[in-house]
């Protein structure tokens, strides 16, 4: 048995396709590869296959981590070559690790998550930055996500790690938020954006990074 930990990008074609969706994506492209797999028990088996944290629709990502338990030894540069072949266009992988079969779940791990968010906005630099500065001296941000079931309520401070400006031009702004990404909750930037005073949904998102506790 052997626990891989893969880096994968998804990009533009496939950022509104579900978590779902995305399993049974990778799935298939591991049958096709002929790579061996390793399956829960049970009733209705399912490979051994776990996302770091699932990716909202709509977003973009350079940092995505998977960890997939294989039932026969490979290399990492065989196994990437293999199912690169295999994958759809927005599907790429960047990195294959060989890791520990006993270290704790790569859900467990996670603590944040950052991301670039571009906004439209007819704000001055100096008014957002004036904005972020506000907003990351606030000791609560009560806040209210509306759900299928419901207004959830729910301070969104501790959520928040840190905000930057990371250009600002033409009409359009990008910023750079971490973001608390764990079992405890996870922030969204779309909601820090609209939190920040902006009235437009971002044009665009992309997760840049996924960070991990220290095992």
């Amino acid at each position: 048995m052997q626990r891989l930990r893969i880096r994968f990008c998804r990009g533009e074609e496939l950022k509104f396709i579900s978590h779902l969706d995305l399993m049974r994506l990778w799935h298939r492209a591991l049958t096709r590869a002929g790579i061996s797999l390793v399956y829960s028990e049970g009733f209705s088996p399912h490979p051994r296959i776990s996302l770091a944290a699932p990716l909202a629709l709509g977003i973009v990502s350079r940092a995505e981590l998977m960890d997939i338990v294989l039932a026969k030894w490979v290399t990492p540069e065989y196994f990437s070559t293999a199912l690169n072949r295999q994958l759809p266009p927005g599907l790429t992988i960047s990195q294959v690790l060989q890791i520990a079969p006993a270290l704790p779940s790569l859900q467990s791990q996670v603590s944040f998550a950052e991301y670039t968010v571009e906004i439209k906005t007819d704000k001055t630099q100096v008014e957002i930055e004036s904005g972020i500065n506000a907003l990351l001296d606030l000791e609560e941000l009560p806040w209210q996500h509306q759900r299928d079931t419901g207004p959830r309520h729910y301070d969104m401070r501790p959520l928040i790690e840190d905000i930057w400006l990371i250009a600002c031009h033409d009409g359009h702004c990008t910023l750079g938020m971490k973001l608390r990404c764990d079992s405890r909750g996870s922030g969204r930037p779309e909601q820090v954006a609209a939190a920040l005073g902006f009235k437009e949904y971002p044009l665009a998102i992309e997760r840049t990074k996924l960070a991990l506790a220290a095992s």
